[in-house]
């Protein structure tokens, strides 16, 4: 029972489609919706199984109990999670119109680099001189607190028909500048300088030159309606070996996915079929194992036990984010309405 692949695959679809179901019901982002079910269902697990009513989650990877089991990471849910935020950040990517994207790239980049520096500078201090954390601990924190959530953000946009305003590509450029300062300052503070990491930026460079004319010779000489979607496979391949590149060399595969998505926006721009072909593939099928995952890793006992420090830490993000990102939307002439809806969104936080 505990090794049928069909059966734990059946509960955490059940889950993604509960989420499914109470996303239309209440209105919520079904991203948000996907992460809560995680919560609930795991920490539910944990208690059940341990025949009490406390609540809570152990590490993922570990409990003996079925239900407890079912729910937690193996090799292919953690691909397919993996896969979900690949996928997504690079239809994020591929949503931005390139004309939208050069109106706006000032704006973008300077909402992007404070959206990230702010919280950074801001959470390190706090970290490390008020509560005494270590350096590397308080580095940590300062990086993860700063970052954003391109996956999450593209959802949101995706349901509320933001993405194809110019309100919206702006955001999701603003996202991907502030992840990729996560990037740097983990690959400044933290990375393995190798050959690897070389290699791995050689062959993005020259992949990211090529792929608009490759993509675009396979639509046109197979055509786009041929059953067996080649320039899809052809995307995917990509995706995963530049991933896989990008692993090796101690980095992240969301970057290279946004953007190859970001160099194949005008390809997907003249095809919207086929961006509306991945979307339904992504959402269907690889980003509730992302979502729900997520919220398996929260620990409801750890959140009561270090609630101040939490708190505290949410603060922070909050204001800061507010500070570095509110008045940058309200130069850049949104109303308020719109400059705290931008602002919030930059405050989400997953990827990381």
């Amino acid at each position: 029972m505990l090794e049928n692949i069909w059966l734990i695959a059946a509960v955490w679809m059940g889950l993604a489609l509960i989420g499914s179901l109470v996303s239309i019901r209440t209105g919520i982002s079904v991203a948000l919706v996907e992460i809560l079910v995680g919560i609930v269902a795991g920490n539910l697990a944990v208690g059940l199984e341990g025949g009490t009513l406390h609540i809570g989650i152990a590490a993922p990877g570990a409990g003996t109990g079925h239900l407890h089991h079912v729910l937690q990471s193996t090799e292919w849910t953690n691909f397919l999670a993996l896969l979900g935020s690949g996928v997504l950040t690079f239809l994020a990517g591929a949503e931005i119109d390139p004309v939208s994207l050069k109106a706006n790239w000032r704006v973008s980049v300077l909402i992007g680099v404070l959206s990230f520096a702010v919280p950074f500078g801001f959470v390190w201090f706090v970290a490390q001189f008020v509560f005494s954390w270590p350096l590397h601990q308080a580095q940590i924190a300062g990086i993860a607190l700063s970052t954003t959530s391109v996956a999450v953000v593209y959802a949101v946009m995706i349901e509320g028909g933001f993405s194809d305003t110019a309100m919206g590509k702006m955001i999701l450029a603003a996202c991907f500048i502030t992840d990729f300062g996560t990037v740097l300052a983990l690959g400044m503070l933290f990375a393995n300088y190798n050959v690897w990491l070389l290699l791995f930026v050689i062959v993005t460079l020259i992949v990211l030159w090529f792929m608009p004319r490759w993509t675009q010779a396979i639509i046109t000489r197979l055509g786009a309606t041929q059953v067996s979607e080649p320039e899809v496979k052809f995307i995917f391949f990509v995706l995963f070996f530049l991933g896989g590149l990008a692993t090796t060399a101690k980095s992240e595969a969301v970057l290279p996915a946004y953007l190859l998505g970001l160099v194949l926006a005008g390809v997907f721009l003249r095809d919207k079929t086929l961006v509306r072909r991945m979307r339904s593939i992504a959402f269907t099928v690889f980003t509730p194992f992302y979502f729900i995952k997520a919220g398996l890793y929260v620990s409801l006992p750890a959140l009561w036990t270090g609630l101040l420090v939490i708190s505290v830490f949410l603060t922070l993000k909050i204001v800061t984010k507010i500070a570095g990102v509110f008045p940058l939307a309200r130069l850049h002439y949104m109303r308020i309405k719109e400059a705290s809806y931008t602002t919030l969104l930059m405050a989400t936080g997953l990827t990381f």
